[in-house]
């Protein structure tokens, strides 16, 4: 399928199909750690970068096959960008809303959570998973290099009012790059936004896969622990320092693997663990891609990441 991929594994919300909504990589941020690589359309333009009947007969398509549809736990609304761009946000929410009792769930950088419109179509979904990496402008900045336009107290706020607009859960998620956004400053600064913001639960993560800029460097799991400890509200480390693999594998095809590769980096192990695949002929599928040259492999952290290569 061209705008799914998985059913993965996803440790935060279980057996998860991903829907992506934009071609790679639109963004109205170009994040440092972004596994994605560098931001090719800077933008905070809302429009239809895909059409929107094309995602909803898709996920109709997979849908009409009940034992695909009954291993979903949740239908996760993402992009090779950022999700909120797109015009058609809310009607597919609304789609699957009609079309299946699975929760629905959307990851987004906040940016455009100052517009009401964004916030209305966000307010349909059951889990948004936002990020804020930093309240310190001089921070956000640097981590997350958004387009002019944005700023950082309207998201903030964005991010206050859609937790007292929506209905669902917010898991805010906080990205951790070493010397960059992890000073005292800054967790006093994220601390004020917290208290302002109240959001159900906090995330804290760290770069684990090849960034977009090789100065990103991860926390260490301790440095990771003690903000976590410091942070007002219910928080919690979601980073894999490690990926192991399942305990009852199947066999891999390549039709699920390259998907995933064309979204984020992965090792062996983390392709295993999303999809519950063997280890030793996930490693040969992988060498025959490689020799195919429809992946690539790259060595970050002294592991061997899978990815597809930009076109």
């Amino acid at each position: 399928m061209k705008h799914l991929f998985g059913p993965v594994n996803s440790r935060r919300l279980g057996l998860s199909l991903g829907i992506d909504l934009l071609p790679r990589k639109i963004c109205s941020f170009d994040c440092i750690y972004c596994e994605l690589g560098l931001t090719t359309e800077l933008t905070c333009a809302r429009r239809e970068y895909i059409p929107t009947g094309a995602i909803c007969d898709e996920l109709d398509r997979f849908l009409a096959d009940p034992n695909r549809a009954a291993r979903v736990d949740v239908f996760t609304i993402t992009a090779s960008g950022e999700p909120t761009l797109h015009r058609g946000l809310g009607e597919i929410i609304r789609h699957l809303r009609k079309r299946t009792d699975r929760p629905v769930s959307v990851l987004t950088n906040g940016s455009l959570l100052h517009l009401e419109e964004v916030r209305r179509e966000l307010a349909l979904a059951d889990i948004v998973v936002p990020s804020l990496d930093s309240a310190r402008p001089e921070s956000f900045r640097k981590i997350n290099r958004p387009a002019r336009e944005v700023e950082l107290e309207g998201i903030i706020n964005g991010l206050a009012a859609l937790r007292q607009e929506g209905h669902g859960q917010m898991w805010l998620e906080i990205l951790f790059v070493k010397g960059v956004n992890d000073t005292a400053e800054d967790i006093v600064a994220l601390n004020r936004a917290l208290r302002l913001i109240q959001p159900h639960r906090i995330q804290c993560n760290t770069v684990a896969r090849p960034p977009a800029e090789l100065f990103a460097k991860m926390l260490t799991p301790a440095a990771l622990r003690d903000i976590k400890e410091q942070l007002a509200g219910p928080a919690a480390t979601i980073v894999d320092f490690a990926s192991p693999a399942p305990a009852a594998p199947r066999l891999p095809v390549a039709s699920e693997i390259l998907p995933m590769l064309q979204r984020r980096p992965c090792t062996a192990g983390d392709i295993c663990q999303a999809l519950g695949t063997e280890r030793a002929t996930t490693e040969e599928l992988l060498a025959a891609l490689l020799k195919d040259s429809l992946v690539q492999q790259i060595n970050h952290n002294n592991q061997d990441y899978y990815q597809v290569p930009n076109e």
